[in-house]
């Protein structure tokens, strides 16, 4: 394995480690406080986490040959992501 591709599985994992943290506080709050909203932030970072770990993964199978496929499809999932964290800050209750 070559430097860069290591860093990659490096810096990949610390993200779906640090994603993964958030998603569980998130639920936890849910499960506290029943909010809708600590629903949806679970929801963004789950798909947000999910993504990079896809991403990661499916660029290993593929050998880092479909890269515009695999940006196209992160970049997909991640802006829904996003959109559902966006969403749990901005809604009213």
């Amino acid at each position: 394995m070559q430097t860069i591709e290591l860093l990659y599985v490096v810096f990949s994992a610390t993200l779906a480690t640090a994603g993964l943290s958030m998603v569980g506080l998130a639920v936890r709050a849910y499960h506290r406080t029943s909010r809708q909203a600590m629903f949806h932030l679970s929801v963004g970072f789950t798909l947000i986490v999910a993504a990079a770990i896809a991403t990661t993964v499916s660029a290993f199978v593929t050998h880092f040959g479909q890269t515009r496929m695999l940006l196209t499809v992160n970049y997909l999932i991640t802006t829904i992501g996003y959109l559902f964290v966006i969403y749990s800050i901005t809604a009213n209750e």
